[in-house]
């Protein structure tokens, strides 16, 4: 029980955190692209980059630890199901060059920031 309640905990505060910083930063720059999502995604996937070979690489944490940033903080703060959707929407909504620059930045930037965030920690 007590690994449900972790995942549960670390996905409400991944989940405020998405909300808060998307928000905050769709307020600042009043774009059209949905930057919000986007820098949660890609920052996301650092993250998951980072955390991953730093708990498969260097450290060995209670598995709890996993549990918490990874699947539930991680999983409640990145934000694929709204991405899909924003990328939807501006295709729907005539800007297809603007979806498709939303989806190809998003997974092209996921990936190397993925790649960054295991380089940065991975053994040498």
């Amino acid at each position: 029980m007590d690994r449900y309640l972790v995942v549960l905990a670390g996905a409400g505060l991944g989940g405020l955190g998405r909300y808060a910083l998307g928000t905050w930063i769709m307020e600042k720059s009043g774009a059209r692209f949905p930057l919000g999502t986007f820098f949660i995604n890609v920052s996301g996937a650092f993250l998951i980059g980072l955390l991953m070979t730093m708990f498969t690489e260097r450290l060995m944490p209670h598995p709890n630890w996993r549990l918490f940033l990874v699947v539930g903080v991680l999983g409640g703060y990145t934000t694929f199901s709204s991405f899909e959707w924003e990328a939807y929407s501006a295709v729907r909504g005539g800007d297809r060059w603007m979806g498709l620059l939303y989806v190809a930045s998003s997974v092209i930037l996921g990936y190397v920031a993925v790649w960054l965030g295991a380089v940065l920690v991975a053994r040498r």
